[in-house]
């Protein structure tokens, strides 16, 4: 039994194909895995972390003092 160089290029060909299928089945599952994972994040985004505006006023009187700091050592007399 002889293979000619047509039975050779046809097997290649299905074994580059069925790589690359895998190849695409595994792209395809990650990229639904991260969908999934976004979705999730943008939940907890919306629920663990605190939102600029509450942050501005918390932070509100450590900013206050300082300023009260650097006020009382711009007017430090010894300064040079």
């Amino acid at each position: 039994m002889t293979v000619d160089l047509q039975t050779i290029v046809t097997g290649l060909i299905g074994v580059v194909c069925a790589v690359l299928g895998w190849l695409g089945r595994e792209l395809w599952q990650a990229v639904q895995a991260l969908r999934k994972d976004l979705a999730a994040l943008e939940v907890r985004i919306g629920t663990d972390y605190v939102r600029y505006d509450r942050l501005k006023d918390a932070l509100a009187p450590v900013m206050d003092a300082l300023q009260d700091i650097r006020d009382r050592l711009d007017s430090k007399q010894d300064k040079p």
